[in-house]
């Protein structure tokens, strides 16, 4: 599993890069205004209603593919597959006319905020975004089942098509018309499900629906998918709440959130996200066997990876969150303004990013036990939590405010779920992983005083970005070496595997 999750970082970490092109150029070309405004809200809203059907379905195929390809056989398991994608094809098609039909209240319903200009402009790109949620159903289902048949690497790399289509629309955006920024979400969901329904064809999965009136199964995973629908609606309701609150606050508001978000997901999805795709199916089967034992110690060794990992990053971005900006960000039409903007909210956002790596591998954990009902649960209380929050905090931090809250309400959220998953398969080595997070929080704040006064030693004769980028390099290599002598499990693993793996390569 390690090895596999290696080599998804390595592909994500190609694709995020392609990610922060796709918003340096956005940010180049439109910084933090009206239009980029307009092309976000459009960006989100067909994603906001397939996170709706197409997020709580696919999640839950993977444990249904997984036990009728146990008890029936593959050609079960794909008919059944065949079945599913059509229902969602059709449940999409009457979502994309209703959606076109009544852009105008949706679009307001985002993005309250907006003046008449902009919110014409919202609706106009989200009539033609809305077409992509055909393409992002089928691929993320078609990407589910590459999963299963051990092939995960297609599915991250596609992201790298994806990102590439939409820089080349926001550079024949500024020379040809804005209407090629929604054109282009539509193109690149077309890049990455050719690129998918490419390598299912190699598997022999052929399309094929059959008896779909008729098939338990469906019934089964409608039933299990309406509360992760619910849950996952959740979040995306947060999303929706953040940027129409962001929309009232400032002109760009929205496009700061973005950015800020952008910048903290690229961790999520480089380290979190590519370990949590990895995982998923080998929990699932760990328990359609009954390996409980298995189980826990996966999850526990999942987890303080992941802290190894993110516990470093998060106090990082918060002690440089306006020069990390600057230097990605800050060139353009991306101003000052922008730049304070989304700085703050990088730093409340990064508060909350071991909350949200975490809360997404616990969940997984149920939604492979088939107890969708808990993750659902804690998404609703989330919710609540996030939205009072962001009432409350936005009048104060502005921007920032809205980031705090869905920070706090993120660690909240994983808290929560951190007790009931002991509940449901008992202890499994909480103590251990507690120790762990200690030696790890130690050595950040170490590499994190370290960078910060290197940083500060060299900006009296070096530029502010080459200042950044050598204090990250020195608070990266004190980091390793402290948790290297500080004897942690997993670390050891990893590094007696580069050892050995040395020792063959000098032989």
């Amino acid at each position: 599993m390690k090895r596999t999750a290696f080599i998804i970082v390595l592909i994500t970490l190609m694709s995020k890069i392609f990610g922060f092109l796709r918003e340096i150029v956005l940010s180049y070309y439109y910084g933090a205004s009206t239009i980029s405004d307009a092309y976000l809200i459009a960006y989100t809203i067909p994603g906001f209603i397939f996170s709706f059907i197409g997020v709580g379905l696919a999640t839950s195929f993977i444990p249904m593919y997984s036990n009728i390809e146990k008890d029936n056989g593959i050609s079960d398991a794909d008919t059944f597959t065949s079945n599913l994608l059509l229902i969602l094809i059709a449940i999409s098609s009457i979502l994309v006319f209703f959606m076109f039909i009544f852009a105008h209240p949706v679009v307001k319903v985002f993005a309250m905020g907006f003046d008449k200009d902009t919110l014409e402009l919202a609706i106009m790109f989200t009539r033609i975004s809305i077409f992509g949620i055909f393409l992002s159903v089928s691929f993320h289902l078609l990407s589910s089942y590459l999963n299963i048949k051990g092939n995960y690497h297609i599915p991250a790399f596609a992201g790298i098509p994806n990102n590439i289509v939409i820089i080349l629309s926001i550079w024949l955006s500024s020379t040809l018309g804005t209407i090629f920024l929604p054109i282009g979400i539509v193109a690149s969901l077309a890049s990455q499900l050719f690129l998918v329904l490419i390598f299912t064809k190699k598997f022999n999965f052929k399309f094929k629906p059959n008896q779909i009136l008729l098939d338990k199964n469906l019934k089964n995973i409608f039933y299990l998918s309406i509360p992760v629908v619910i849950g996952v609606s959740v979040n995306q309701i947060n999303v929706l709440v953040d940027r129409t609150l962001a929309s009232t606050i400032s002109v760009g508001g929205i496009s700061a959130l973005n950015y800020a978000n952008r910048l903290n997901t690229f961790v999520q999805g480089i380290f979190v996200m590519s370990i949590a795709t990895v995982m998923y199916p080998l929990i699932s089967k760990l328990v359609a066997a009954g390996n409980i034992k298995g189980l826990k110690s996966i999850v526990a060794e999942i987890i303080t990876s992941i802290n190894i990992m993110i516990i470093p990053i998060t106090i990082g971005s918060m002690l440089f969150a306006h020069q990390i900006v600057d230097l990605v960000f800050g060139r353009g039409a991306f101003d000052f303004n922008a730049i304070s903007m989304t700085a703050s909210a990088l730093f409340f956002y990064s508060l909350g990013m071991m909350g949200f790596g975490l809360r997404e591998v616990i969940s997984r954990v149920f939604y492979a036990s088939q107890d969708t009902k808990t993750p659902m649960v804690n998404a609703g209380v989330g919710m609540v939590v996030n939205i009072i929050l962001n009432v409350i905090l936005s009048r104060y931090l502005g921007i920032g405010g809205l980031a705090l809250a869905t920070s706090i309400a993120a660690i909240f959220t994983t808290v929560l779920l951190f007790i009931s998953l002991r509940k449901k398969i008992g202890p499994f080595g909480m103590k251990q992983i507690s120790i762990s997070f200690l030696k790890i929080l130690f050595a950040s704040l170490v590499m994190g005083g370290l960078a910060k006064l290197s940083f500060n030693y060299l900006t009296a004769s070096l530029s502010q970005n080459l200042s950044l980028l050598i204090a990250i390099g020195v608070g990266a290599v004190s980091y390793f070496v402290i948790i290297y002598f500080m004897k942690i499990e997993d670390v050891d693993v990893i590094v007696g595997a580069i050892k050995k793996k040395l020792g063959r390569g000098a032989a």
